[in-house]
């Protein structure tokens, strides 16, 4: 398992009416703690694209505790939770700066060729950089 907690001030444009995070923005959260934790790892999304593989969401799973505030500071730990196989299982928590939990998630994005657009096992140099973790 790896892990990676990146902060994110809350911009008044992701909140709805009455100042809480959207819901729709904690994908996008969730997105910058994975992309943070790849970056971790050494890897970008940009390389993997440039290097003909996608990542395309398959499935989200979020369940809400309490909101997020228009400028809060809120800690997306997100974290690898499985050897990747054709595809990547992510958990989060986002946590307030008093460590009071916000939400809990769950992706699975797959590997795709970006050519063919097909599924396909997670690329060698990728289960190298994380077979230290599994």
């Amino acid at each position: 398992m790896i892990s990676n907690e990146t902060r994110i001030r809350v911009r008044y444009g992701e909140t709805d009416r009455m100042g809480y995070l959207h819901h729709g923005s904690y994908a996008l959260y969730f997105e910058a703690g994975r992309t943070e934790l790849l970056r971790q790892l050494g890897l970008t999304y940009r390389q993997l694209e440039d290097d003909g593989i996608l990542l395309p969401v398959r499935e989200m799973k979020i369940e809400y505790f309490l909101p997020a505030l228009y400028d809060d500071e809120v800690v997306v730990k997100s974290t690898l939770i499985k050897e990747p196989s054709a595809r990547l299982e992510f958990d989060y928590d986002i946590k307030d700066l008093n460590n009071n939990l916000l939400c809990k998630a769950q992706t699975t994005l797959v590997f795709v060729d970006a050519t063919s657009r097909r599924a396909m096992r997670a690329p060698d140099f990728f289960m190298e950089l994380v077979s230290k973790y599994f």
